[in-house]
């Protein structure tokens, strides 16, 4: 069973983990920091003695905040637009981040602890030198004994710079460090069976073992009246963080002791399982912070031999070749279903591939006029992609 709704299934093995937990990341949404009056100072203050809280019991605790945008959009009476421009929300933010991190800076103060800023775009973790500075800078921060507070630089992101949402930038620095535990606080109480206001035989669930299609189904029950992420990219985020060994939450944010409630026992929210495999910090970087610059189409058993048995893909698999790319490029293999199977670093670029696609390996010389490799992706530089959806959309 993937998911779990009564109260006492998977109690223990959810507090043994809260227990075991000593590097956690705690995602805060706009829904939880802002109200009419834009930012919640009062929730901020609960949010600041809570993690404090768990500093104070030998724990180390990154904090990714939404609430730039909304807290800026309040300063300066912006009345929120669909159809709002990215240079309105850029400007927006950039009034607004420093009234965030003003707030948290009064609010640990109390507690005597300090704070630091990081501001992040995708192209800080798409390149490796600069994803391994990111890692050292918040474990030297730790060092410190200074909570690190991570935020979307969204002054400066366009659509192919943006992480989609705060959920999923909160699983790529939770794996990105090697954390725990990724703790995910909503306006919502967490995964429900059916939406309770439509179905009286919607159930909680407490637990979730694996995400597959079932949980992924559930995602639609749920949502915020704010911010960017709603229910599904939570799930996608959980997803993420199982896959390299760590256990996520998803609960109530506005409850004032909703930390100290879900570390001392208590059943609240949604809990979802560690996986039972964990891929290795590189792999992770391959599969779920890269994007794709194209795409290969491959036949049924080129498919099978990297999914079934490991092996790395060789030209002779290779039925079609989508978007232009250069060698390291990260792309990702289709199956002849659309299924998405796997992503890696190509060993030749889109041209040369167009070239030597459904050839053998030995022809690779006889066809170039050189031969780097004979496999298009090694299988040390290939991830399977178990969801297709979830694949597409990172």
């Amino acid at each position: 069973m993937t998911f779990q709704v009564d109260h006492q299934d998977g109690l223990f093995y959810r507090q043994t983990l809260f227990d075991q937990a000593k590097r956690v990341v705690i995602k805060v949404g706009s829904a939880v920091l802002t109200g009419q009056d834009g930012l919640n100072l009062e929730v901020i203050a609960n949010l600041a003695r809570q993690v404090s809280f768990l500093w104070s019991t030998g724990r180390e605790v990154i904090l990714v905040s939404s609430g730039a945008v909304a807290a800026g959009r309040r300063r300066l009476g912006v009345h929120r637009n669909s159809n709002e421009e990215l240079k309105v929300k850029q400007a927006l933010a950039a009034m607004g981040q420093g009234l965030l991190m003003q707030a948290y800076e009064q609010a640990f103060a109390g507690h005597d602890q300090q704070v630091a800023q990081i501001l992040l775009t995708h192209a800080d973790l798409s390149h490796r030198d600069r994803y391994i500075n990111v890692r050292n800078t918040i474990l030297t921060l730790f060092e410190f004994g200074v909570v690190p507070i991570i935020n979307e630089n969204d002054t400066v992101s366009g659509q192919e710079l943006r992480f989609g949402d705060n959920d999923t930038l909160g699983a790529l620095i939770t794996n990105m460090i090697g954390a725990d535990m990724y703790i995910m606080l909503t306006d919502v109480d967490g995964l429900c069976t059916a939406n309770p206001a439509d179905n009286v035989s919607a159930r909680h669930v407490y637990t979730v073992a694996t995400v597959d299609r079932e949980v992924e189904a559930m995602a639609g029950h749920t949502s915020s009246m704010l911010g960017t992420g709603g229910m599904q990219s939570k799930i996608r985020a959980a997803k993420m963080v199982a896959a390299c060994g760590g256990s996520s939450f998803i609960g109530p944010g506005r409850n004032q002791e909703i930390l100290q409630e879900l570390f001392s026992g208590d059943l609240v929210g949604t809990f979802f399982l560690p996986g039972s495999e964990k891929i290795k910090s590189r792999k992770h970087w391959i599969a779920y912070v890269l994007r794709p610059a194209g795409y290969l189409n491959l036949d049924g058993g080129a498919c099978r031999a990297i999914r079934e048995h490991g092996k790395s893909l060789l030209p002779s698999g290779i039925v079609e070749v989508e978007g232009r790319f250069r060698v390291g490029a990260p792309v990702h293999c289709r199956c002849p279903d659309g299924r998405v199977v796997a992503a890696g670093l190509i060993n030749y670029s889109s041209s040369d591939i167009e070239k030597i696609k459904g050839c053998k390996s030995s022809e690779i010389e006889a066809i170039l006029g050189f031969r780097d490799s004979d496999e298009i992706i090694h299988r040390d530089n290939l991830v399977l992609l178990e969801d297709t959806a979830a694949a597409q959309e990172l």
